[in-house]
């Protein structure tokens, strides 16, 4: 798109990922990826949908990451892994990369929030009301913990037991974890809850049994016909983690980040206003509070080719990430580099191969999971979205449309 024919729309685009670890063809051989491949794919058909009828990135990127924190596959919502306590302790965030006043919050230490990016929706929103009309949000980019949860309440978000979340095969990764340990089982053990779920054969394939323990974090990145960028990431941290425990995902600049910039050599685009249309559904998306449901003001704002922006969503290791201020990290690569990095180069240079993620882990490379996962991410400029992704590990679960809108799903660096 030349900057004398800018258009006020761009075409949509969307990546999700589903985790990253030590996946290998032995842990997760044929059979098992089916049901990984079709519920993935299953959210990113119904993250398209949303797409096509206009909806904004931000409540598109929220919808498919709920999708996944209703499916127990994945270390998110319901099939969160456990605390070295036996407790679940869950995190969430979003960040666009134009409008709202904080543009990205993070979300820690929930315990009965049933849709944790939910939350983190309602945390940004609010947070655009003047000083005392949010509910309690106002400026704040990160809460945590009784009072969040309090507030969540009073929003009408959904509240559950704390047993909602539990899924067998996790209790049994906990057990397993805390075995090796040489730990005492007998107290744990009999608090297993007795309670009817599907069955799912087989441990976490991003953890082979011997070396370290799942990791792994849910994540959508979303680019709508207004040519803004949302991440949006959940999940239940590293098995075992210590209760308190605060990872990359509900860390700005750790594990997401999304931000827009104008490149200052580009000639002047002609612009256009824009206004997003159209209203979330109550049916499709139930999750969508009625007084907030209309676009705020503040996402209607000029969109030419002169922007710039990025947004990207990482799993694997949390405290690698953030040690290395991994998404910002990309981001700024991209932004400040006198070469004009392109984002998939930033990301490889964070995120790939003996990138700076691999580095941070040192000699305990390959033995404890540190330095280990993957970014996704996208990347618009001159009016055109590009997907990005890469990982330095076994594998990474990815779905995202092609050029031609086509749905196409990954794991391993080749099918």
């Amino acid at each position: 798109m030349s900057s004398k024919s800018t258009s006020a729309y761009t075409k949509p685009r969307i990546i999700i990922h589903g985790g990253a670890g030590n996946i290998s063809h032995s842990t997760l051989p044929p059979d098992r990826q089916i049901a990984y491949k079709s519920s993935m794919l299953r959210i990113i058909s119904s993250a398209r949908s949303l797409l096509k009828e206009g909806h904004t990135a931000l409540d598109v990127a929220t919808h498919a990451v709920t999708l996944f924190e209703n499916d127990p596959l994945f270390n998110c919502g319901r099939g969160a892994v456990f605390t070295r306590s036996g407790t679940i302790e869950l995190e969430a965030s979003i960040m666009v990369s134009r409008g709202y006043r904080k543009r990205g919050v993070g979300c820690m230490l929930l315990k009965h929030i049933k849709h944790p990016i939910q939350l983190a929706r309602e945390m940004l929103i609010r947070g655009e009301e003047e000083d005392g009309k949010g509910g309690g949000a106002y400026a704040h980019s990160q809460l945590s913990g009784k009072e969040l949860e309090r507030l969540a309440g009073e929003w009408g978000l959904e509240l559950v037991d704390p047993k909602w979340f539990w899924t067998r095969r996790r209790w049994e990764e906990h057990l397993k974890g805390l075995e090796r340990e040489n730990k005492n089982l007998a107290d744990i053990e009999e608090k297993t809850p007795d309670i009817t779920e599907p069955h799912f054969d087989g441990d976490d394939p991003s953890w082979d049994g011997h070396e370290y323990l799942p990791q792994g974090t849910v994540g959508a990145v979303v680019l709508d016909h207004y040519g803004t960028l949302c991440v949006a990431t959940s999940t239940g941290g590293l098995t075992n983690k210590l209760p308190g425990r605060i990872g990359d995902t509900p860390t700005l600049g750790a594990g997401f980040w999304a931000e827009e910039w104008e490149d200052q050599d580009i000639e002047p685009a002609n612009t256009m206003q824009y206004a997003p249309t159209g209203t979330p559904s109550e049916i499709e998306m139930p999750w969508a509070v009625p007084s907030f449901s209309q676009h705020l003001e503040s996402a209607k704002q000029e969109y030419t080719d002169k922007i710039h922006a990025v947004a990207m969503s990482g799993t694997g290791n949390g405290d690698s990430f953030l040690r290395v201020a991994a998404a910002r990290t990309a981001a700024a690569m991209t932004r400040f580099s006198q070469l004009k990095l392109p984002l998939a180069t930033a990301v490889t240079q964070v995120a790939g191969p003996c990138g700076e993620l691999q580095r941070s882990a040192g000699d305990r490379w390959g033995r404890t999971g540190e330095g280990e996962g993957g970014l996704i991410g996208i990347e618009l400029m001159h009016g055109k979205g590009r997907v990005v992704w890469d990982f330095n590990c076994g594998g990474m679960f990815r779905a995202w449309l092609d050029e031609e809108d086509k749905a196409q799903w990954l794991v391993f660096r080749e099918s």
